[in-house]
C-alpha cells in the first residue's frame, strides 16, 4: 500500500500549518503517545521507542520534516505532490493520527480552522450518517427500536471501538437487537463545548431515527463518559426532550473525578513513566489542549473553566452535578493490579483513571455519584483500552442491557 493511500492532500496541508506554528517536538509528542496505545500492555517496543513503525511511521517523518519549510514554500511543496497524494479511500491508519493529533491540538486545530480538525458526526464504519429519516432508514436498513449510542476517548476515534476483532456495539447488535451508532469528535475541544454539541445532535439523532426509540442506551468510554453526561445536564437544563427518553447510561473507564495524567504536574514523569498509555503526556506541557486540561478535575460545564487558567493548579472548583435519577447509570472500571487493594489497584488504578474516579468516588460526599452497588463493576489484570475488548467487560454489559 502506498502512502497516499493513508494521507490526504488537505491532511498534509494541515500538519504543514500545525508544524509551522509548533516546536518541533510536538510531533515526537503525538507519535510517541500513538505508539503507546497502539502497543500492547507489558509487550516492550520492537523498534525506538516513541517511534511508531510502517506506514503510520512514515507519516509521522513527513510531518516531522515539514516542520522545517515555511509561508509559500508549504504551498509550493504540496502543489509538486498533488498528483502523488491524490485523496483516497481513508484508512484505520489516517483516522487513528488524526484523531490522536485533535486530542492533543485539537482546539488550536478548530480555532485555525485547520482542516485537520474533526467535525462532530455520527458514523457507522467510518462513514458519516445523514440525520433525515429517509436516508437513516436507507443507510440503516437494520435500524431497530433499541438504540445505543457509542462515545469514544481521547485521541481515539469511532474505529478503534473495534479491539482485538471485538466491538461492543456490533456485539450487542448481534445478540440484544441494539442499533449502534458512533459518535465521531474532536476530544481536544472543552467536553462542554462537546456536550453542548452532543445534546443538539442527540435532539436531531431522535427526531431523524426511522422507527419509534423503545429503549435508548449512551455507551462512553472514558472521555465519552464526560461527554455524555454534560451533553444530558445541558440539554435537561435547555428543556430538550431527549433526557426523558433515556433509560441507560454505560461508563467504562470514564475518569468522573480526574485522572493523574493531567494533576501530577512535576511528578507525572515519576507516577506515569511506566504506565504506557500515560508517560507521553508528561511531556506536555502547556501545549496540551483544552480537552487534556479538562481531565484536571472531570471539568463538566462551561462554569468549570471560563473565566480561568487552564493551566493553573488548584483546588477542584466544578459545579457538581450528580446523576440522572430517572437513568439507569452503570460505572464499569478497570485496574492493573491483580487483586483488590494491591500497589497498583491503589495507585494506578486502570493506567490511566484511578478506581475512585472511574466509580465515582469522592473524599466529598456532595461530590460522590451515587451508583448503586449492583450497577458497579471492577476488573483486574486489565488496562484502560482492554475495557474495549475483554469478554467479561461485554458478559456485564450484556447482561445489564439485555
Amino acid at each position: 500500500m502506498t502512502p497516499s493511500r493513508h494521507i490526504k492532500h488537505a491532511d498534509l496541508r494541515g500538519a504543514a500549518r500545525l508544524a509551522t506554528d509548533a516546536t518541533a517536538g510536538l510531533t515526537d509528542l503525538v507519535e510517541a503517545m500513538h505508539e503507546r496505545i497502539a502497543r500492547l500492555p507489558g509487550v516492550p517496543a520492537a523498534g525506538v521507542a516513541g517511534r511508531t513503525r510502517g506506514i503510520t511511521g512514515l507519516v509521522y517523518k513527513s510531518i516531522r520534516g515539514v516542520t522545517h519549510l515555511v509561508g509559500g514554500s508549504i504551498e509550493a511543496l504540496l502543489g509538486l505532490l498533488a498528483p502523488a497524494l491524490a485523496p483516497g479511500e481513508t484508512t484505520p491508519q489516517r483516522e487513528a493520527l488524526v484523531a490522536a493529533l485533535n486530542g492533543v491540538l485539537g482546539d488550536y486545530l478548530a480555532e485555525t480552522g485547520n482542516p485537520l480538525a474533526t467535525p462532530m458526526a455520527w458514523r457507522r464504519e467510518g462513514r458519516a450518517l445523514m440525520l433525515e429519516p429517509a436516508a437513516l432508514a436507507a443507510r440503516l436498513p437494520d435500524a431497530g427500536a433499541r438504540l445505543l449510542v457509542l462515545l469514544h476517548g481521547l485521541c481515539m476515534n469511532d474505529l478503534q471501538w473495534c479491539r482485538e476483532g471485538h466491538d461492543h456495539g456490533a456485539a450487542l447488535a448481534r445478540e440484544l437487537g441494539y442499533t449502534p451508532v458512533y459518535l465521531h469528535y474532536n476530544t481536544g475541544l472543552h467536553v462542554s463545548i462537546n456536550g453542548h454539541a452532543l445534546a443538539r445532535q442527540m435532539e436531531q439523532l431522535l427526531a431523524a431515527w426511522p422507527v419509534p426509540v423503545q429503549r435508548l442506551v449512551l455507551l462512553g468510554h472514558s472521555m465519552g463518559g464526560l461527554v455524555a453526561r454534560s451533553a444530558l445536564h445541558c440539554a435537561t437544563q435547555a428543556g430538550a426532550a431527549w433526557p426523558a427518553r433515556l433509560d441507560d447510561l454505560v461508563f467504562l473507564g470514564t475518569p468522573h473525578h480526574g485522572a493523574p495524567l493531567e494533576r501530577a504536574g512535576h511528578w507525572v514523569d515519576l507516577l506515569l513513566g511506566a504506565t504506557p498509555y500515560a508517560a507521553p503526556f508528561a511531556r506536555l506541557g502547556k501545549v496540551r489542549s483544552a480537552g487534556i486540561t479538562d481531565l484536571r478535575h472531570g471539568n463538566l460545564l462551561d462554569e468549570d473553566w471560563v473565566g480561568r487558567d487552564r493551566f493553573a493548579h488548584g483546588a477542584d472548583r466544578r459545579q457538581i452535578v450528580p446523576l440522572p435519577e430517572h437513568v439507569r447509570c452503570h460505572a464499569l472500571a478497570a485496574t492493573i493490579g491483580q487483586e483488590q487493594g494491591d500497589m497498583k489497584d491503589r495507585l494506578l488504578g486502570d493506567g490511566l483513571v484511578p478506581l475512585d474516579s472511574a466509580l465515582g468516588r469522592h473524599k466529598d460526599t456532595a461530590r460522590t455519584l451515587a451508583f448503586a452497588e449492583d450497577r458497579q463493576w471492577v476488573g483486574h489484570g486489565m488496562s484502560h483500552l482492554d475495557l474495549l475488548s475483554r469478554p467479561e467487560v461485554y458478559a456485564r454489559l450484556r447482561d445489564w442491557l439485555e
